[in-house]
């Protein structure tokens, strides 16, 4: 929390007093009733925000939502040729902030409207691969993402006031590079090269539905980061139209991305050197991940291994899932499957297909249970007052969990993590978090 109010909220505090005293005085010929009624939800509607804020600054529980994004910081950066990485490529020191380097694929279009390059949610049917360097404050408290505050008109993207973004105080793109599949190659290669803790490891990051590139991208380095990943960390991002309307819109997207995922997921498997491959995939984004996953399978070359598959609150129907995971479990590599009962986004997505449960539900008859595949209910480490659907990645507990899998392997899961209770149900074992009397 902050221990004083700082220069930004006072700003805050100061427009939302504007804002009240020019809505107050738009209402003051309407009658006594009316103007109470619209007084005070002004009152509430400008000042809470404010004060919150004001309060709480960069620390609110909240601070990892997607935010408008107020400026671009461009800065020291990490060089990107093969001999200017040739050392230890742990994340760097800036001044008040270390570097994450972020390697990308997309099959998104550019919008070509801004001073760096930045991606929308068109559909450019083809891959493109990049680069990115994004800055993460020395102060960073994970698993939350701290990017500027703004106080915005609610159900628009208007925006009455916003704060500064700064590298000290926010993650901020601090370089970012589209680049020929050889450049990308050279410079992942030289990553994995300087890997120890997790020695010629990679990573690779799928979003779900509802999320912006920019976001994406934080998303990837925060998780690098609160994993002290020291291999190459690469990122997926399929054309996400960015907006809660936009599901059916973002269903189609993430299917029609198979083909670019593939190619993309060739070129880290077969081309980067790295040996041991992660894969997790959130929410949407296990759907056209789990297609892949099937069709590359035989591909795989000799020496190197999709290790770990970590399928967090797959938006994916049941008996689909169901099929699909069959196809991929057989294989000697761990499969990992975070579900919760209290995932709002899952319910939702249960009603708009039918009412089918979602693989990343928990519905009364329990989770989804599977041969090969490790169930974990994670309802007790919801920490999320809003939709409780990123929990992987906002859960201290549960980012543990991932980098001793990634790191060891180990299973079951009981054996890492003796605090979670096995539970034997009719079609099998799965494992839960107990209720905690505090949170995770």
């Amino acid at each position: 929390m902050a221990t004083w109010i700082d220069a930004d909220a006072i700003i805050a505090l100061t427009t939302a007093s504007l804002f009240y005293a020019l809505g107050w005085f738009a209402v003051r010929k309407r009658s006594r009733g009316t103007k109470w009624m619209l007084r005070s939800f002004l009152l509430a509607l400008v000042f809470t925000p404010a004060v919150w804020l004001a309060l709480f600054g960069d620390d609110r529980p909240f601070a990892d939502r997607k935010m408008p994004r107020v400026s671009v910081a461009v800065g020291p950066s990490l060089p990107m040729s093969e001999g200017a990485i040739s050392g230890s490529l742990a994340p760097v020191e800036a001044e008040a902030w270390n570097t994450v380097r972020v390697f990308y694929g997309t099959d998104r279009a550019q919008l070509g409207k801004s001073d760096r390059v930045t991606y929308g949610s068109s559909r450019a049917s083809r891959l493109e691969v990049g680069l990115v360097d994004v800055s993460v404050p020395k102060a960073h408290k994970g698993p939350l993402i701290e990017r500027p505050w703004s106080i915005r008109v609610p159900f628009t993207a208007t925006s009455l006031l916003q704060q500064k973004e700064t590298p000290e105080k926010h993650f901020t793109i601090r370089e970012i590079e589209a680049l020929s599949p050889e450049t990308f190659l050279m410079l992942a290669r030289a990553r994995l090269k300087n890997s120890t803790v997790y020695d010629k490891r990679a990573v690779v990051f799928v979003h779900g539905y509802n999320t912006d590139f920019d976001y994406a991208i934080f998303r990837t380095a925060q998780m690098a980061n609160d994993l002290k990943f020291d291999g190459a960390a690469f990122l997926y991002s399929w054309p996400s139209q960015s907006g809660v309307t936009g599901y059916v819109y973002d269903r189609d997207s993430s299917e029609q991305s198979q083909p670019y995922l593939k190619a993309f997921l060739a070129l880290v498997i077969k081309e980067t050197g790295a040996k041991k491959i992660s894969l997790i995939a959130h929410s949407m984004g296990n759907r056209p991940m789990l297609h892949v996953l099937r069709q590359i399978d035989p591909e795989l070359p000799d020496g190197v291994k999709i290790d770990q598959v970590i399928l967090a609150a797959p938006d994916v129907d049941r008996d689909v899932f169901e099929q699909l995971v069959r196809g991929v479990a057989r294989h000697d590599r761990g499969i990992t499957l975070y579900a919760s009962k209290n995932d709002r986004a899952m319910k939702a997505a249960r009603l708009v297909s039918g009412g089918v449960p979602r693989a990343g539900d928990v519905p009364a008859e329990g989770p989804v249970v599977l041969p090969g595949v490790d169930t974990i209910d994670i309802s007790a480490t919801s920490n999320d007052n809003l939709l409780n659907h990123s929990i992987y990645a906002r859960s201290r507990v549960l980012i543990s969990d991932i980098a001793a899998l990634i790191r060891t392997g180990e299973r079951p899961p009981d054996k890492r993590l003796p605090v979670l209770e096995r539970v034997v149900i009719a079609k099998g074992v799965y494992w839960r978090y107990p209720q905690a009397k505090s949170g995770l």
